[in-house]
């Protein structure tokens, strides 16, 4: 069997072939070989080449109509909504219109937006050498829950009843996009006929021109743009909504990249993940510097790396545990508390699964070192659970001693503050449920004042003159991964005490290294 440094040093060598890899195909991705015979000017493989319409700089119009139908073979049936004659591809615009809405699409239906890029004075179904896209102008989510005063019964907005029944079903009903992103790939770049992308190719559309073939202009919709900040709710008595169609130029690196990442997201959503939670996956995308979110995907790296030794040798340390000596029984109980508290809260907020996931992770491992730190065995009587505690020696009763001592003192200041704000909350913030108020005042009480419950393992550190008995592996690579977590703080979706309580984590790890010190 391999050793534990063994181990480790496996788990860092497959992380560093991990990253070489991802460098390399993203290196793969944003760099696209060109046509070798564009550039040495062999004209026996010139036939090979596949060259850029755009390149004979054509007069085009840009056309986007609606209709309820996903496919259309001729102009019946359809609502030309912009029309952009005289087109310049190196310039961006953003314009909002309005869109007649219609009655299938009130009634719980789709509405399609068609792009057409073709040549300028030519109707799109006449125009041989037109390039178009379809993308949906709806979606469907089940709406937010209405908020109310717990004990007045107020409303946080004023609602029809009708629709409050139809949102107490808890059905998805269609959401009205309110963007539509478009981009051109304005490069007159010439690819290699004999290798061409796979992920632009899908998007390419080739004519002969003569004994040359030529791609037209590549025209692409933006899904990552569509969030659901955005979003509006249809109701059945909207006629018209409005839309904002916007238009840049790209480059053909990172129209391969976006591509890529549309059809990552898209992959998430297949596999179960709702709207929201792929919303999330958007935004570290759509709202973060290209420079930024490369280094954010080498951080995610390293905290993965981190999140799984510091897991290692947490684990690894409380099975071998067999004495709780030096170790504060009082912060183990507090860190279950607090962990279950705050993933019950992640899930009644609908956060994220990047956040979601590991929160939960977290709270089974909790639990498992409760059964550790109590002793405990459970036995079955036949469907009954039967729980036995083992017996603490003289050591451990010591230890216990200054873990009550320091609990006495914090219970004097913590349990009012705690009940306070549970009070105010309820007289003064709207919830959706009383359960949503009580997991909101826990979570309150853990995020704002749960870092206080760390000080009894202090105070039993300062007693006791030592620190030998913490598991500080698993604490240096938690401390790693808290100041990762401070940059993402920043970058994914989260309630906002969530988002301070990794703030408040650097605090604890410090007065730790400063009590190792």
């Amino acid at each position: 069997m391999l050793s534990r440094s063994s181990f480790t040093s496996l788990v860092v060598g497959v992380f560093a072939v991990y990253v070489a890899h991802t460098c390399w195909v993203m290196y793969g991705i944003v760099y696209t070989r060109p046509c070798p015979a564009a550039t040495d000017g062999a004209a026996g493989t010139a036939g090979e080449c596949v060259w850029p319409y755009l390149a004979r700089r054509p007069k085009l119009q840009l056309s986007v109509y609606t209709t309820t139908r996903s496919s259309i073979g001729a102009e019946s049936n359809i609502d030309l909504v912009l029309s952009v004659e005289d087109f310049d591809i190196e310039s961006k615009f953003e314009r909002t219109v309005n869109v007649s809405v219609p009655k299938k699409t009130r009634n719980n239906g789709t509405l399609y937006a068609f792009v057409f890029l073709h040549h300028a004075g030519i109707l799109p179904w006449h125009d041989g050498k037109q390039v178009h896209i379809v993308s949906p102008l709806t979606t469907y989510m089940v709406p937010k829950p209405e908020e109310i005063n717990l004990l007045t019964g107020e409303s946080a907005t004023q609602q029809i009843e009708a629709e409050k029944q139809t949102n107490a079903l808890d059905e998805p009903v269609s959401h009205w996009r309110s963007r539509l992103t478009l981009n051109v790939m304005v490069e007159d770049f010439v690819f290699d006929g004999s290798s061409l992308p796979a992920d632009v190719h899908r998007y390419m559309k080739m004519v002969q021109l003569g004994k040359t073939v030529h791609y037209l202009p590549i025209l692409f919709i933006d899904q990552l743009s569509n969030r659901v900040k955005d979003l509006m709710v249809i109701n059945r008595s909207t006629t018209e909504l409005p839309l904002t169609v916007s238009y840049d130029k790209i480059s053909l690196g990172k129209l391969r990249f976006w591509i890529h990442m549309q059809d990552a997201v898209y992959s998430l959503q297949q596999f179960g993940f709702s709207e929201k939670d792929a919303d999330e996956v958007k935004g570290i995308f759509v709202d973060t510097n290209l420079y930024f979110l490369a280094l954010t995907f080498f951080v995610a790296a390293f905290h993965l790396l981190f999140d799984f030794l510091a897991f290692k040798n947490d684990i690894s340390f409380w099975k071998k545990k067999r004495s709780m000596i030096g170790m504060s029984t009082k912060a183990v109980l507090w860190r279950c508390f607090s962990t279950v508290v705050i993933f019950l809260f992640l899930l009644d907020e609908q956060t994220s699964l990047l956040v979601l996931i590991p929160a939960g992770v977290g709270a089974v491992i909790e639990l498992w070192k409760v059964k550790k730190a109590l002793k405990m065995t459970i036995r079955w009587q036949g469907l009954r659970p039967k729980f036995q505690f083992g017996a603490y020696n003289d050591s451990e009763k010591k230890t216990e001693e200054y873990d009550a001592q320091a609990m006495k003192y914090l219970s004097y200041l913590l349990y009012p503050l705690c009940i306070g704000g549970a009070g105010y909350s309820l007289l003064n913030v709207k919830y959706k449920s009383w359960y949503s108020w009580l997991i909101n005042s826990f979570v309150n009480g853990v995020y704002a004042f749960g870092f206080l419950f760390m000080l009894p393992q202090l105070f039993v550190n300062y007693k006791m003159k030592s620190v030998a008995h913490l598991p500080w592996k698993a604490f240096t690579y938690k401390a790693f991964n808290t100041f990762i977590d401070d940059i993402f703080a920043f970058i994914i979706t989260m309630p906002t005490s969530h988002r301070l309580a990794c703030f408040r984590d650097d605090v604890v790890f410090l007065v730790y290294l400063y009590q190792r010190w």
